[in-house]
């Protein structure tokens, strides 16, 4: 990557984990506010919408936004699905595979994106096991915005920084691959 493309890279990331972390902490927001019962609807839901914004972002960044908005929402209710079907035996350490299914299909739906001289679905699974990797451990580091409140509610000034950098390295991994490497 030139120089250029490492200023667009960083700028698409950044606003991908910024807009992505604004739709984040709403939705932390609503649960609060509405009082949600987490129930594996609302979750599936909460997936969708979730995922329906990272689609959008990957999908700008590939120049095929509607793609990305239409695929979203089907990756986040699939992840979502893997975190249900693995909680009865996992609990809240089913969000970790859930986690790397997740970016695995949002690097595979980029890779999809692109023309077919430039597909390596091999590649998009390193991708998205390293997007993974990086970002779930930011997630985990961050993973305290739930369970840690502030004596007068959630901190959503918090909630913000913490999911901007919870998403970022993700975010990073996706956009700083070339298209010439795959």
């Amino acid at each position: 990557l030139d120089r250029r493309d490492d200023q667009i890279a960083a700028v698409h990331a950044v606003f991908a984990a910024v807009v992505l972390a604004a739709v984040m902490t709403f939705g932390d927001w609503l649960w609060a506010v509405f009082n949600i019962r987490h129930t594996v609807t609302a979750g599936l839901l909460h997936g969708a919408l979730m995922c329906l914004f990272l689609g959008g972002a990957i999908g700008l960044r590939e120049g095929r936004v509607a793609v990305g908005t239409l695929a979203g929402p089907v990756i986040g209710v699939l992840a979502a699905g893997v975190f249900y079907l693995l909680a009865p035996s996992l609990r809240l350490m089913a969000m970790f595979p859930a986690w790397m299914f997740f970016w695995i299909c949002f690097a595979v739906l980029q890779t999809q994106m692109r023309d077919r001289r430039h597909r390596n679905v091999a590649a998009a699974l390193g991708i998205g096991v390293l997007a993974a990797v990086l970002s779930g451990l930011a997630f985990y580091a961050i993973s305290g915005i739930w369970t840690r409140h502030d004596a007068g509610g959630p901190n959503y000034i918090w909630n913000l920084a913490a999911w901007t950098i919870a998403f970022f390295p993700g975010f990073v991994v996706l956009f700083w691959t070339p298209v010439r490497r795959y």
